[in-house]
């Protein structure tokens, strides 16, 4: 049975049961601050099981897009680690509890193929419940007909669920099916879980944990205001018991990305592998990792998460280099995405077919973040290169582990390859100092993240609010007065029944015009005025959904609770917020005119006056096309084209071309913002202007990079835009006036003036060299003894450079005699700091007089070279002295 018929089959049961099927939510976890990506189907539905807000069904079902990434080293080595997976689930709301979750999940599971089922031997499953759940166990035994030597309990860690930090969780019940004895001793899965294989987890969620470790010793808080069922079958692996294969990388939807690895490598899959993956072959690892982490790059970019150095970016580039190298290591040395990516599309797209629409751009990414890795590794081989020869250089046998680690942590070279290279090359690598540095990384992202695992955040005043006086009647779109009453103040999150002068507190009205921050617009501004009381509104958000809260400064008088006041939005700050909110959509439509569809927005940003838009891009844009953007803006501000409001559900918008934004969640009724008609069609909460002509003139004022693949252009609108035009004028007028020039010749003026300036600099630093230089005999002829060595320490004038250093030291050494040692030591200081030459002639070098460790003697150790002229510095101007001093030392021990 195809993947894809598991999916459609448990929703259909789960729908004919009376579940709402609810859409997957996007993979990076935009709506939890303590996650980086969904890790589970029910984290969509956390604020219903905390009791925080009114779930709109008493029961659903989903299939749910998830990233696990903290046990990637561990993807190809067992059958049940997956970077990417899919988490089918059925929930409760306060309806179903424990006896109708087990006769769901057996009832499907067990149900025949020809009636909707997926057909498995009941005689071959197992459950596991937890120690003093006995209630569970009377349901399995005594009603589903479960035998208890094959209902097993087991501890906290096992069969307590929660996230991993404070929030809801519950006991749970596993199910396990039994795959025979090819995979495994008997005994259930206490001993063995690659024979007993969970499919299916049930989470009788009824209580609320606190602080503590991930899976055991954390302390329950007490019970959760209603009984709730979060159940998951975890697709890929009923998928891989129904296909019969041996792990979730051989299922219809991972198998053929190995497939075309091995077409591409030439070596099989499998040939020396038994059932059991902990037992397999190196090479079947690698092809495991190579599928598996292809698909989730695949679903991580559609879904709006492109390659960088931080986040959930940081995770995708990890997943991806992982899968690029593991193809190198199984001997292909091309660029591999271009041929693996289109396998995985054709076998994910038929759940998602979005992904196939959406392809160009997600495969740009993936092919860009290829190439720039091989370049890494052709620049890694460079570096390693040199540290190896250093080190052999130096008489070394091992290369340190802190270069292994520098090699992998800045330049995101491998340390197989380090290793690999290294053996090559007759050295070993100090593998011990290496995992000592990824350790203390390790420790530190494991602070950082822990740092940021504070639980969810008490919102608990607001649902309160919500709950209690109804969603906040909202008329941003309507009007910029309205007289409200204050139904709420809060001060820290607490509510008050006052609100002084001096204060800043939240205030919630019954009805506001304020428009609330959110689709990247800034919040309005404002006041509220009531018959004894005035404050100034400086933020507007909305804590929880349909709740909007106004940060008020309170400058005269009190705000008591149940007051009348008169809420009232800045109109130039308003109108200047609709130009930037408009002319953010123009810039994107321009931006997709000029580059096309797939130079796509990921993020947006506007308050009155500016505007910054990132979108997809891997290329910095040219003067001519920045140009060009302005323009085509500039123009359908010129044409004054309607701008229009349609309200319509999701797929309707789709069908119509509305461009969403990535990774963001919409409800089931959007609005779609149009201007021009097709030509700019977007999803959009925010509030525009009636025709483009009243964005005013738009001016791009900044492009850059935010990002690998991201690029953001900034812009001003409306009044802004002509202050920053008049700003230009002015500067330009200033320069013309400095130079003596008229307007139109101001470059071509400060052309010719860079150009004298640069030849002036060429010839005085050629001068200075000649001067430095010719001075090379007099410091030889000075040079003292030390011991049996002729050492000339010199200090350069002040602000020679570089290379002119080393020339003058060896220069020096030329003019030393030939048939005794001799050393020539130059310290020069520049830019507040001091470095240091050193070079010995063919005579010092038969003494076993070496320059790199001389130069190591005067910096502890820093510095490289070899031994006839080596270098180092960064140490502060005022110690060039002691360097010298260091070095005659040196030399007489």
């Amino acid at each position: 049975m195809e993947t894809a018929e598991i999916r459609r089959r448990f929703l259909k049961f789960f729908e004919s049961n009376g579940h709402t099927v609810v859409p997957s939510a996007p993979l990076p976890a935009i709506e939890d601050p303590n996650l980086l990506f969904i890790n589970a189907g029910m984290v969509q539905f956390v604020p219903y099981f905390l009791g925080q807000a009114k779930p709109p069904w008493d029961t659903a079902a989903s299939v749910q897009k998830c990233i696990r990434t903290p046990d990637i080293d561990e993807v190809g080595k067992t059958s049940r680690h997956g970077t990417f997976f899919q988490m089918n689930g059925n929930f409760s709301f306060g309806d179903y509890f424990k006896e109708q979750a087990i006769r769901y999940a057996w009832d499907l599971t067990t149900g025949s193929v020809e009636q909707g089922g997926l057909g498995l031997d009941g005689d071959r499953i197992w459950a596991t419940v937890y120690l003093d759940d006995d209630e569970a166990i009377d349901i399995w035994h005594k009603q589903i007909g479960l035998p208890l030597d094959r209902i097993v309990r087991r501890g906290q860690e096992d069969n307590m669920w929660s996230m991993g930090i404070p929030g809801p969780c519950g006991p749970c019940s596993e199910l396990y099916y039994d795959r025979g004895p090819d995979y495994g001793p008997e005994g259930g899965p206490e001993v063995d879980e690659d024979r007993y294989l969970e499919f299916w987890n049930l989470v009788f969620m009824q209580q609320e944990r606190g602080a503590g470790p991930a899976k055991k010793d954390y302390e329950i808080l007490g019970d959760l205001p209603k009984k709730n069922i979060d159940t998951g079958m975890g697709l890929e692996r009923m998928a891989s018991i129904l296909q019969g294969v041996d792990n979730m990388y051989e299922i219809d939807e991972v198998r053929p990305l190995i497939d075309k690895a091995s077409e591409l490598t030439g070596k099989r899959y499998g040939v020396s592998t038994s059932h059991t993956a902990s037992e397999s072959h190196p090479d079947d690892i690698r092809f495991r990792v190579v599928a598996d982490h292809v698909r989730s790059a695949l679903m991580l970019i559609g879904d709006g998460v492109v390659p960088s150095n931080e986040g959930r970016g940081y995770v995708l580039r990890r997943i991806m280099r992982r899968a690029i190298r593991s193809v190198r290591l199984l001997g292909y040395d091309k660029p591999a995405l271009p041929e693996l990516l289109p396998v995985a599309r054709d076998c994910m797209s038929k759940s998602y077919p979005e992904l196939a629409q959406d392809f160009e751009r997600i495969s740009s990414y993936a092919y860009g973040e290829e190439e720039a890795f091989l370049k890494t590794l052709k620049h890694g081989t460079t570096i390693l290169d040199t540290a190896v020869a250093e080190t052999k250089t130096e008489g070394g046998k091992t290369l340190s582990g802190s270069k292994a680690f520098e090699l992998h942590d800045t330049y995101g070279f491998p340390i197989d390859l380090t290793l690999e290279m290294a053996e090559e090359q007759g050295l070993s690598v100090d593998q011990e100092g290496f995992r000592q540095l990824m350790a203390e990384q390790r420790q530190r992202a494991k602070a950082d993240a822990a740092a940021r695992k504070t639980g969810h955040a008490d919102l608990s005043a607001y649902w309160q609010l919500l709950q209690d006086q109804g969603p906040t009647d909202w008329k941003a779109y309507e009007t910029l007065e309205t007289e409200s009453r204050v139904i709420g103040i809060l001060s820290e999150g607490k509510p008050v029944p006052v609100a002084k002068s001096g204060q800043i507190v939240e205030v919630v009205l019954d009805r506001t015009p304020f428009y609330a921050e959110s689709g990247g617009q800034h919040a309005d501004a404002g006041k509220l005025t009531g018959p004894s009381f005035f404050g100034e509104v400086v933020d507007v958000q909305r804590p929880v959904k349909k709740l909007v809260v106004h940060q008020v400064r309170v400058l005269e008088g009190e705000l008591v609770l149940d007051d009348r006041v008169e809420a009232t939005v800045d109109a130039e700050w308003r109108l200047g917020a609709r130009q930037a909110h408009s002319g953010t959509h123009v810039v994107h439509a321009a931006l997709r005119e000029v580059l096309g569809p797939t130079a796509l927005q990921s993020g947006s940003f506007n308050r009155p006056g500016y505007l910054r838009l990132d979108f997809s891009w891997r290329a910095k844009l040219s003067d001519e096309t920045k140009s060009e953007i302005e323009e085509v803006s500039n123009k359908a501000v010129r044409d004054d084209l309607p701008v229009s409001v349609k309200y319509m559900s999701l797929p309707e918008a789709k069908d119509f071309g509305a461009v969403a934004l990535f990774g963001e969640t919409y409800d089931e009724t959007v609005r779609v913002v149009e201007i021009g008609g097709p030509w700019s069609r977007e999803l959009c909460g925010g509030t525009h202007v009636s025709h483009s002509a009243q964005i005013g003139p738009l001016v791009l004022t900044g492009e850059s990079s935010v990002g690998s693949g991201q690029r953001r252009v900034e812009a001003a609108t409306g009044m802004e835009a002509y202050r920053y035009l008049a700003r230009e004028r002015d500067l330009v007028s200033q320069i013309a006036e400095e130079i003596g020039a008229q307007r139109g010749d101001v470059l071509e003026r400060v052309r010719a003036i860079l150009q004298r300036s640069k030849d002036a600099e060429r010839e005085l630093a050629g001068l200075q060299a000649k001067l430095v230089s010719g001075r090379a005999a007099e410091f030889a002829q000075n040079a003292k003894q030390v011991g049996a060595v002729k050492v000339a320490a010199v200090q350069a004038p002040e602000g020679t450079k570089g290379g002119d250093v080393r020339n003058l030291a060896m220069q020096i050494r030329g003019h030393l005699p030939e048939d005794q040692p001799g050393v020539a030591a130059v310290v020069a200081t520049a830019g507040g700091k001091a470095s240091i030459v050193v070079a010995a002639n063919a005579a010092a070098k038969a003494q076993h007089v070496s320059a790199a460790a001389l130069v190591k003697a005067a910096l502890s150790g820093k510095g490289g070279g070899n031994d006839d002229v080596a270098q180092g510095g960064g140490v502060p101007a005022d110690q060039a002295p002691q360097l010298l001093d260091a070095v005659v030392r040196a030399i007489g021990a």
